[in-house]
C-alpha cells in the first residue's frame, strides 16, 4: 500500500508501531473504504440470497409446487413461486416484475406438453367426441351440455381448436364457454352434465373422469415454456438445468423434452 500511495503509513523505527502524519490524515479514508467492503460484501450476500420469482399457472398443485420449492433449495435456489394466469405471467416477466415464468405456448414450441382432454361426471368409457353434445330436437327445452374451459386454457392455441370443432359439429356457440373458477366448473360437471377441458391429472384431483376429446387425439395439449427476465441468471438456468422434472410434475406433464435442458 506505501508503495502504492508513495508515502509511508507507519513509523516503524521504534519498538511500538505508530501512524506516520500521513498515515494519521489517511486514517480517515482507509475507515470509509473498510465500511464501503463491508457494505459490498453485505449486498453481495443479499442477492445471492434473492429469492427466484418465477410466474407459474395458476392450476399448479400446491404440494407439486412445494415439492419444486424444496427441490429447487437443495440446488441452491431460493425459489418463490407466483401463481397468475397466462397473459399476466407473459405481462410480469417482461416488465421483469418476475425473474422468470412458464408461459403459455403451443405445443410445437414447448419444452413440457400437458395432454387435454373432457373430465366428466360419469364413465364414458372411451374417447368423449364433441357431435355427440350436438342438442337434438327433443331437446329443446332443456339446456344444452356445454364444455367449459379454464382460464388457462383461453389461449389462441387451444381455444380456436375448440371454436373450429365446435362449428364443425354444429355446437351452438354457448356450448364452449370459459368457466371464472374450476370449482363451479366442476360443480357443473357433477350437477349439469358439462365436461371441463383439463389434465387427466386435474380430472382426478376433482375425482372426475377423464377421456381425451375423440376428434382431436392425443396431440391435443398444453404448451409451456420457461422464459427468463435476464438470460444471463445463474439461478434460473439452474432451476431450468436441474429441476426440470419438478416442473412437470407442477405442469402435470406426462414428459419434458431436451428443449428445457
Amino acid at each position: 500500500m506505501e508503495q502504492r500511495l508513495g508515502e509511508r503509513l507507519l513509523d516503524r523505527s521504534s519498538r511500538a508501531v505508530t501512524l506516520t502524519p500521513f498515515g494519521r490524515d489517511m486514517l480517515p479514508s482507509a475507515r470509509r473504504l473498510v465500511q464501503s467492503a463491508d457494505r459490498f460484501e453485505n449486498e453481495a450476500e443479499a442477492a445471492r440470497r434473492r429469492p427466484l420469482r418465477l410466474a407459474v399457472p395458476a392450476i399448479c398443485p400446491t404440494g407439486a409446487l412445494a415439492r419444486l420449492i424444496a427441490e429447487a433449495h437443495g440446488h441452491g435456489v431460493l425459489l418463490d413461486p407466483c401463481p397468475a394466469g397466462p397473459a399476466e405471467r407473459s405481462d410480469l416477466v417482461t416488465s421483469r416484475h418476475v425473474r422468470a415464468a412458464l408461459l403459455a405456448v403451443a405445443p410445437t414450441e414447448a419444452a413440457w406438453t400437458v395432454p387435454l382432454g373432457l373430465a366428466v361426471a360419469d364413465d364414458p368409457q372411451g374417447p368423449i367426441y364433441l357431435d355427440t353434445l350436438r342438442p337434438g330436437r327433443a331437446d329443446r327445452d332443456r339446456r344444452p351440455r356445454r364444455v367449459l374451459l379454464q382460464p388457462e386454457d383461453d389461449v389462441p392455441h387451444v381455444r380456436d381448436r375448440l371454436v373450429r370443432l365446435r362449428d364443425a359439429v354444429g355446437l351452438r356457440p354457448a356450448q364452449l364457454a370459459v368457466a371464472p373458477a374450476v370449482a363451479a366448473a366442476a360443480a357443473d360437471v357433477l350437477s349439469r352434465g358439462d365436461a371441463l377441458l383439463c389434465s387427466a391429472a386435474q380430472a382426478r384431483e376433482l375425482r372426475l373422469h377423464w377421456r381425451p376429446v375423440g376428434e382431436l387425439g392425443p396431440g391435443f395439449a398444453r404448451g409451456f415454456s420457461l422464459a427468463v427476465a435476464d438470460e444471463s441468471d445463474a439461478d434460473a438456468i439452474r432451476l431450468c438445468q436441474a429441476c426440470a422434472y419438478g416442473i412437470a410434475r407442477c405442469l402435470g406433464a406426462t414428459e419434458h423434452s431436451e428443449a428445457a435442458a
